[in-house]
């Protein structure tokens, strides 16, 4: 299946005649930022209802639906279209380490920059309250955010059952970015599903070499590992994963809270303290 021919980026002459109603090209960056911002989230203009289908620009303007991802690319077209300098931002968002003993599935969160100027930016996403300004991000390629999509459609059709299309994604997502470690991880779980080990190891090796220290990838690995009878592999990786947790600021802030909740009070400040000597910048530590 041949999907280089989809243009997550482009832009329908509805979405046109929209901008143009809205915003005023003659106007400085700010203010065409903050009309485009009131005519995408003001009140009673347009609604972007979220859900968990991936869509390109023009589906989710269309629908008026679509996650973060979604949202992220049709505000990077509309923002670029009335000469704004828009880029795809990934945010790592810490896992929720309350999940243990499964095969986890990678999507990385994505939101909007926008440069003013020199001296001034902004971040734009879809749900503001769920990102803090301390988590890490950096501005990405939009063959970067081609691959995110791909990734989560192919996720997504991988749900459904549709392996054949969810393979074919996971291919055109490598296409764009070969180093993108989530799909190395999620075709290394479509192969887990259809009885080929060996491919899934390979694959989860491959989101090591390039993701790093990825605790979804050696998650995934142990559990392979302890399926296939690799006690001695399956051990390794989960002393590994141990390891990395321990070094992780919201895994320690995790146990905190486990702590605290049973009343575990010495423990849960000797965990936030470690968190907060590990990331000094997060409120929710002090908190």
């Amino acid at each position: 299946v041949d999907l280089s021919h989809i243009d997550v980026l482009e832009l329908s002459p509805e979405m046109v005649e929209f901008m143009d109603r809205w915003v005023d090209d003659n106007e400085g960056d700010y203010a065409r930022l903050r009309r485009l911002l009131y005519a995408v989230m003001g009140d009673g203009t347009f609604e972007v209802i979220y859900d968990d289908s991936t869509r390109t620009a023009q589906e989710t303007f269309l629908d008026q639906r679509g996650n973060c991802l979604s949202f992220t690319s049709m505000f990077v077209a509309m923002a670029r279209y009335v000469g704004l300098h828009a880029d795809y931002q990934e945010v790592t968002v810490p896992p929720d380490w309350s999940v243990s003993g499964q095969t986890f599935i990678l999507n990385k969160h994505v939101n909007v920059y926008i440069r003013i100027d020199s001296r001034r930016d902004q971040m734009i996403d879809f749900n503001m309250a769920d990102v803090h300004m301390s988590y890490d991000r950096q501005v990405i390629s939009d063959r970067r955010g081609r691959a995110h999509y791909f990734n989560n459609k192919g996720v997504e059709l991988m749900l459904e059952g549709d392996t054949s299309l969810a393979f074919a994604n996971f291919l055109e997502s490598l296409g764009e970015d070969r180093s993108f470690s989530p799909t190395w991880i999620n075709l290394g779980i479509l192969y887990s599903r259809n009885d080929y080990p060996n491919y899934a190891e390979a694959s989860y090796l491959k989101a090591l070499e390039h993701g790093g220290t990825s605790l979804v990838a050696m998650n995934n690995l142990a559990a392979l590992y302890d399926r296939e009878g690799h006690s001695e592999l399956a051990a390794y990786y989960e002393d590994l994963i141990e390891s990395h947790r321990m070094q992780n600021p919201y895994y320690r802030y995790h146990l905190a809270r486990s702590a605290f909740e049973n009343e575990d009070y010495a423990t849960a400040i000797d965990q936030l303290n470690a968190a907060i000597r590990m990331n000094r910048n997060d409120d929710s530590f002090y908190f």
